[in-house]
């Protein structure tokens, strides 16, 4: 990022440049129109006053033109001076990007680490498809579909249509369309442990709580969808109700002012999109993105590791799809699995490297296992038990 960072400065030094020379010209092109009209007025007002004749009024517009001339092209000169100073600005901007990055990223690790290019395009057009969608950037992605000629049947779309078109209403505080949904996946949603549907009515409370004392027996009324969530919710419908007694006050003076905060349906949102996407089993951040943003903190790192191998001549170091060469910090943020690395190896495991479970409970990698066989028995390295290594157990974290 700090490449970024880097590049992003030099821009912002030529932006300010050129918003300095704009303002610069205007007010130089303003002063020299006012120089010229004062001028012209000055030598119509002297001819007239003077009384003088045709030859002497000739030699006075003269010597005022050249006076004019000379300083329009001082000030053309200075201008385009200035403008020639920023083409060097903007000459720093290229170099930085020359300097900070590498023009052949894809070099970055060899050919044979990925799958043929037609996989590649393929796997690539259904990623930016998917961000589409979710991103409700719904005309785009059927574009992208009719273009790429990429196969997308109905059931892929759907999961998406239906969410943004929730969004959509709860973007326009249009309830609707989500208590219908939150109502119709009741039970799965409970499973996820999910306050969904009892926010959606809290919601639709409120807002008839904010339509004054005339919404009050209606409110009362809509009161009874709280009952399947009493036991776990009370606190929160105790406020609502204690609410009521200042309706006919005001509840935007009274302590439950902060009801009707609009805050509530930012909240509404993220907390449907969240548990929509975890009931459909999609992610909750567009995998692009999140692929995006690893690959700005992973890919400046793995240059450094290419330029290391060259050096080196070792570049057969990294021919494995499903590993880097190298850890890379992340954060927690991308931790989306668990992962187990072997005790006695101290390597990763990976698909055609599993963890094993030993029969005494302790867990090492198949390759380890392999290298403590001695004569078809195999001894724990950490406890003494001795076993079939065939009794060995495969772990799916």
């Amino acid at each position: 990022m700090e490449q970024c960072a880097s590049v992003e400065r030099e821009v912002d030094k030529v932006l300010q440049k050129f918003l300095t020379y704009g303002q610069h010209c205007e007010q130089s092109l303003e002063e020299l129109l006012h120089y010229v009209g004062q001028l012209r007025a000055e030598l119509a007002s002297t001819a007239i006053l003077v009384g003088v004749g045709p030859a002497a009024t000739s030699c006075l517009y003269l010597s005022g033109l050249i006076q004019c001339c000379r300083k329009i092209k001082d000030t053309v000169q200075k201008l385009a001076s200035d403008h020639k100073d920023i083409h060097s600005s903007v000459s720093r901007v290229g170099k930085a990007i020359d300097r900070n990055f590498d023009s052949e990223i894809c070099g970055v690790v060899s050919d044979a680490v990925w799958d043929s290019r037609e996989k590649q395009q393929q796997t690539l057009q259904m990623a930016i498809l998917e961000h589409l969608y979710q991103q409700g950037m719904l005309s785009v992605a059927e574009e992208l579909c009719q273009e790429s000629t990429l196969n997308v049947d109905l059931d892929f779309k759907q999961p998406f249509l239906e969410l943004n078109r929730i969004l959509e209403a709860l973007h326009e505080q249009d309830l609707g369309p989500a208590l219908e949904w939150a109502v119709s996946h009741r039970q799965r949603l409970l499973e996820l442990n999910s306050s969904l549907e009892f926010k959606l009515h809290r919601l639709q409370f409120i807002r008839l709580l904010a339509g004054g004392p005339e919404k009050q027996l209606e409110a009362l009324s809509y009161a009874r969808h709280f009952q399947p969530f009493a036991h776990v919710h009370q606190r929160e419908i105790q406020v609502m109700m204690g609410s009521l007694v200042y309706l006919q006050l005001g509840l935007e003076k009274s302590p439950y002012c902060h009801l009707l905060d609009n805050s509530h349906w930012a909240e509404i949102c993220e907390t449907f999109t969240r548990d929509a996407c975890s009931l459909l089993g999609l992610s909750v951040e567009s995998p692009l993105s999140v692929s995006f943003a690893s690959g700005c903190v992973a890919l400046p790192v793995l240059m450094n590791i290419k330029a290391v191998m060259e050096q080196r001549q070792c570049s057969g170091v990294w021919s494995h799809k499903d590993e880097l060469p190298i850890e890379i910090e992340l954060g927690m943020k991308c931790w989306y699995h668990s992962v187990f690395a072997c005790p006695i190896l101290r390597q990763q495991t990976s698909d055609s490297n599993p963890p094993i479970k030993l029969i005494c409970g302790h867990v090492i990698s198949r390759d380890a296992l392999n290298k403590l066989i001695n004569g078809g028995k195999l001894k724990c390295p950490y406890c003494p038990m001795e076993q079939n290594p065939a009794d060995g157990k495969r772990i799916i974290f």
